[in-house]
């Protein structure tokens, strides 16, 4: 077990998911599962979408 990668993306924060999902005990059990032993990446800066339109 965890000998395979998965990648997920998210505009959501991890601290924003609970309200999300609106259901306490799905989000634990959906975030002690992926957030363990994981690496996150915040992405900082503009928009490409905002400066390709500004172009």
């Amino acid at each position: 077990m965890g000998s395979r990668a998965t990648l997920i993306t998210s505009q959501l924060p991890v601290t924003a998911w609970h309200a999300w999902l609106d259901e306490p005990t799905l989000a634990d059990a959906i975030l002690d599962r992926i957030v363990h032993g994981s690496h996150k990446m915040a992405l900082k800066g503009e928009s490409m979408r905002k400066l390709a339109k500004a172009a």
